[in-house]
């Protein structure tokens, strides 16, 4: 995520959107843009117990709902799927599988998660994005009750299918330069 300016922008949304109580939202506390079937809490403070999620659980959770997407290859950069790689072969190591090009910022009701994509080549980038957007503000607010401010995708590479077939021949060893 950028450090510059967008930190105050999304505390900015969260306060104007906690001190509407007037118009903005209704005795529950509901924004009135909201259904009340839709989750609008993180933190479930009850008198029995409170529940809270951890960020790494909305981050992987952001990460699966983009890949469900048809057209996206990978998440992440460069960089982060090189150390990526290099953790999933690291014994014993936890890989980034889930969380690679991926960055969450949690509030107490709200979130905003950046996305970084690699997508297949020939796949509509603009109609790719909508749909893992959607696909993200869903199972987010779905699974975690966490309002999801926004949703910042980066396309970083596009993928061709050339590319998987050099680096099967270069695997098998199979591949030669000359014949």
């Amino acid at each position: 995520m950028t450090q510059s300016g967008s930190s105050s922008t999304r505390s900015s949304k969260s306060e104007s959107t906690q001190s509407e109580q007037p118009g903005g939202t209704d005795v529950t506390g509901i924004p009135e843009s909201r259904s009340p079937d839709t989750p609008a809490r993180l933190a479930d403070d009850t008198s029995q117990g409170r529940t809270s999620i951890s960020s790494s659980v909305v981050q992987k959770i952001a990460g699966i709902a983009a890949r469900e997407i048809s057209g996206v290859y990978s998440m992440g950069g460069g960089v982060s799927r090189a150390f990526g790689a290099l953790r999933e072969r690291i014994p014993g190591g936890t890989g980034s599988s889930n969380v690679s090009g991926v960055q969450v910022e949690v509030g107490e009701r709200q979130t905003a998660i950046d996305l970084d994509i690699v997508v297949e080549y020939g796949a509509a980038i603009v109609d790719l994005a909508r749909a893992v957007r959607r696909n993200v503000i869903h199972s987010v607010e779905r699974m975690c009750g966490l309002e999801v401010t926004e949703v910042n995708i980066s396309v970083n590479d596009i993928h061709l299918p050339s590319e998987d077939e050099e680096e099967t021949t270069q695997q098998n060893g199979t591949g030669s330069r000359v014949q």
